[in-house]
């Protein structure tokens, strides 16, 4: 598998998520993203479904130190009393002593980036986390989280498809050395019906969700698959045979709109840079 390189971070480049996932459906389809050749699994605190993906992996025999495990601290435990043993609590339902990957889940705004960011470094110092990052940030504040972080902030999650590129965002995230996860890769299911992103999936004999995928790796960013149909695996994991041609990419680049942001809850997600 690729991997994106992040202030000593090698994560591998594409994941499998399992937001808005069932317990019955993570376990269904864990066991096929392993045989695929998926290690690294992105999950969070608010999804619910931590314990199915650690019964799943142990379930299937993955060997720990064959995994990329990432999991986010929900914005309710943003507090002394709660940050710690809510990452405990995690830990215990993934059925491990650390995550590879602790992000912060969303900026919110009841509690300054600040004391956020102070909690995550007390966990990673800790040793329950190999590598801390964040999410849902914008610019001014993932600038912040990297100067305030005693260890390295090695990514900032966040939307990104071909209708949302994100381009400031990723220029300033170079600049930090942070990378990029792209979450909503499919654009809640516009992706795989765009005309433009199958025409060009149909020069290459590929989807356009494996076209989608694609630029995300190409673009240089880790990007999360998700498919809660097993049939499906094998789909996603299968673009690294292919690449994108310049014209390919100027195509894509036409996708790019004002109004490409999909998710963005009140209370929760910050003021947005342009």
């Amino acid at each position: 598998m690729q991997t994106v390189t992040s202030h000593g971070a090698a994560i591998p480049a594409l994941g499998f998520g399992v937001f808005r996932m069932s317990d019955a459906e993570v376990e269904r389809v864990v066991p096929v993203a392993l045989e695929a050749g998926f290690r690294h699994f992105d999950t969070a605190q608010i999804y619910a479904n931590e314990a199915a993906l650690g019964r799943a992996l142990h379930a299937a025999g993955a060997r720990r130190g064959d995994l990329f495990l990432t999991t986010k601290v929900w914005v309710d435990n943003y507090s002394p009393d709660r940050f710690a043993a809510s990452v405990g609590e995690s830990l215990d339902k993934l059925g491990t002593d650390h995550v590879d990957l602790l992000l912060l889940h969303w900026p919110g705004d009841r509690v300054p980036v600040a004391a956020q960011v102070e909690m995550l470094d007390a966990v990673q110092v800790a040793g329950h986390a190999r590598h801390i990052g964040v999410s849902n940030q914008n610019i001014a504040q993932m600038r912040a989280a990297a100067v305030q972080a005693v260890a390295p902030i090695v990514t900032n999650q966040v939307e990104l498809h071909p209708y949302l590129p994100q381009h400031a965002l990723t220029a300033a995230a170079k600049a930090e050395g942070i990378a990029l996860t792209a979450y909503y890769g499919m654009a809640d299911g516009a992706v795989p019906r765009d005309p433009v992103l199958r025409r060009i999936g149909a020069r290459h004999g590929k989807t356009a969700a494996q076209v989608g995928l694609r630029w995300l790796i190409e673009q240089g960013h880790i990007a999360l698959s998700k498919t809660a149909n097993p049939a499906r695996v094998k789909e996603n994991i299968a673009i690294f045979d292919f690449a994108l041609d310049p014209t390919d990419l100027a195509d894509i680049a036409g996708l790019a709109r004002p109004d490409g942001r999909i998710v963005s809850p009140v209370g929760l997600a910050p003021a947005w840079d342009a």
